[in-house]
C-alpha cells in the first residue's frame, strides 16, 4: 500500500484555521439572514397596526403613509431572497441550517404577502375616509386589526427563539381573528339588506375584514414553518386534511 505525502503541523494547523474562519462566516451570514427577516417583519407589524387606525379613524394621510412603507417591503424580499439563494448555492447547507435556509424563503413570502393585504387595508381606508360615517360592521376592524397583528407577532416570536410550541399557540390565535371575521362579515350582509344604498361601504368593510383574515392566515404559516425549521415536520393543512378524513356526523 503507498501512502501519500504526510501533512505537517504547521499545514494541519493552517487548513484548521481556515475551516474555522468558513464555519464563522457561514453563521454570520445565517444570523444576518434572521435579523434581515425580523426587521421586514417589524415592518409588516407597523404597518398592519397603521391599516387598522387609518380605517377606523378615517385617516388618508395614514394609510397613505402605510402604501409608502410598502416599497421597503418589496426590496426586503428582494435583498432575503438573494441571501438565501447565495447561502444555498455557496454554502451547500445540510441539516438544521438547511432547514432554516427554506423556512427564510417561505418566511419572506408570507411577509410580502402581508405587506401587500396592509396595502390593501389602506387602499379600502382611503375609500371609506371619504364617507360622513363608517358602516356600523367597521367597529369592530381595529380589534381585528390588533388581533391579527398580535398573530404576526406571536409568530415572529417564535421564529426568534426558534420555539415549535409556542408556534403551535399561535394556530390557537388563528381563530379568535377568524371568529371576528365570520362576526363582520355576517353584520356586512345585513347592513347591506337594510340599507342598499350604502352596499358599496358595506362591501369595503367586508373586504378590509377579508384582508385581516389573510394577515393572520400568513402569519400562521410562518408559524407551521418554524415548527418545520425546529422539528422538521411539515403540519401544512394538517388541520384540514384530519378534518376532511373525520367520520361525518350520524344524521
Amino acid at each position: 500500500m503507498v501512502e501519500g505525502p504526510a501533512v505537517s503541523p504547521r499545514a494541519n494547523a493552517t487548513m484548521t484555521r481556515m475551516l474555522a474562519h468558513t464555519s464563522q462566516e457561514f453563521e454570520a451570514e445565517l444570523r444576518q439572514l434572521k435579523e434581515q427577516l425580523l426587521a421586514m417583519g417589524g415592518r409588516c407589524e407597523r404597518m398592519v397596526h397603521m391599516a387598522g387606525r387609518a380605517i377606523v379613524e378615517q385617516d388618508q394621510e395614514l394609510a397613505r403613509e402605510v402604501i409608502q412603507l410598502d416599497r421597503g417591503t418589496n426590496s426586503d424580499e428582494r435583498s432575503i431572497d438573494d441571501s438565501a439563494v447565495r447561502i444555498l448555492a455557496l454554502r451547500q447547507p445540510v441539516g438544521r441550517d438547511l432547514r432554516f435556509t427554506i423556512t427564510a424563503v417561505k418566511v419572506v413570502t408570507d411577509l410580502e404577502r402581508i405587506g401587500d393585504e396592509a396595502v390593501n387595508l389602506a387602499e379600502r381606508a382611503q375609500e371609506l375616509a371619504e364617507l360622513p360615517a363608517l358602516p356600523p360592521p367597521a367597529q369592530h376592524l381595529l380589534e381585528m386589526a390588533k388581533q391579527a397583528g398580535a398573530v404576526l407577532h406571536a409568530a415572529l416570536d417564535a421564529f426568534v427563539h426558534e420555539d415549535a410550541d409556542a408556534a403551535e399557540d399561535v394556530f390557537r390565535m388563528d381563530d379568535v381573528v377568524d371568529d371576528l371575521y365570520g362576526q363582520v362579515l355576517m353584520e356586512s350582509l345585513e347592513f347591506m339588506k337594510e340599507h342598499s344604498e350604502r352596499v358599496p361601504a358595506g362591501m369595503r368593510v367586508a373586504s378590509c375584514a377579508k384582508y385581516l383574515e389573510r394577515i393572520a392566515d400568513h402569519a400562521t404559516n410562518i408559524a407551521e414553518m418554524v415548527v418545520f425549521l425546529v422539528r422538521g415536520e411539515d403540519v401544512r393543512h394538517v388541520g384540514k386534511l384530519r378534518a376532511s378524513q373525520a367520520p361525518a356526523p350520524n344524521p
